[in-house]
């Protein structure tokens, strides 16, 4: 058996689909459809990772959220219908370790949950966004298991906004802390390794934003 985990999924039809999945990969696991049943779960067992709807009936994701984490570092992926960056960085406060808009590709699901579950058994300290697994100790980025050739820079950069997730940087504090000179003229330095992050990993390519007229973002 891989790992225990607990499916909190109001849509019966999905959270069995979930399970088949799980199930399949290695799994034990645990699926409930609301809010009070996936609290009398975690009281009754231990699991290894949750993966958690926001939308629930009775007691909602966030509130079952804050009750995971008040008791430990289990992970929780969560799900939902609404894509919003507020409700992103809302659950990240939270501290949910990932989030994902439904609809779900169970793929991608099963990845994250690999990932997820691998980087607890060997508290690598790994950052783990989507598909992309980040090391600062082997300074290795990799997507979908592949390792991608980053320059020391690139690196740099990228380990920089993963660190920082979902905050916005202007090109001269990027300089600064990046590359660690105040700004003294050309910014044009930062927008080329953005763009080369972009063109060499799949999720910077629609992760990294742009916002305009202040400067950069990685977003969860």
């Amino acid at each position: 058996m891989k790992g225990r985990i607990l499916v909190v999924e109001d849509e019966r039809k999905l959270a069995d689909v979930i399970k088949l999945y799980l199930g399949r990969d290695g799994y034990e696991v645990t699926a409930v459809y609301d809010g009070e049943a996936g609290e009398e779960a975690l009281e009754k067992e231990q699991f290894d990772l949750v993966i958690l709807d926001v939308m629930l009936p009775g007691r909602d994701g966030w509130s079952l959220l804050r009750k995971i984490r008040g008791r430990g570092d289990t992970p929780v992926i969560m799900t939902t219908a609404r894509g919003e960056e507020e409700d992103r960085v809302f659950g990240l406060e939270l501290g949910a370790a990932d989030y994902m808009v439904k609809p779900l590709s169970m793929k991608e699901l099963m990845l994250r949950v690999r990932l997820r579950i691998k980087g607890r058994e060997e508290g690598s300290g790994d950052i783990v966004m989507g598909t992309m697994v980040v090391s600062e100790k082997r300074r290795t980025v990799k997507e979908e298991g592949e390792e991608i050739a980053l320059t020391p820079k690139e690196f740099d950069l990228l380990l920089f906004l993963c660190k920082n997730p979902e905050q916005v940087f202007k090109r001269e504090q990027l300089l600064e802390k990046v590359w660690d000179y105040d700004y003294m003229g050309d910014s044009r330095t930062v927008d080329t390794h953005i763009k080369n992050l972009r063109e060499k990993i799949k999720y910077c390519s629609g992760n990294l934003k742009t916002v305009w007229g202040v400067g950069y973002k990685l977003q969860r």
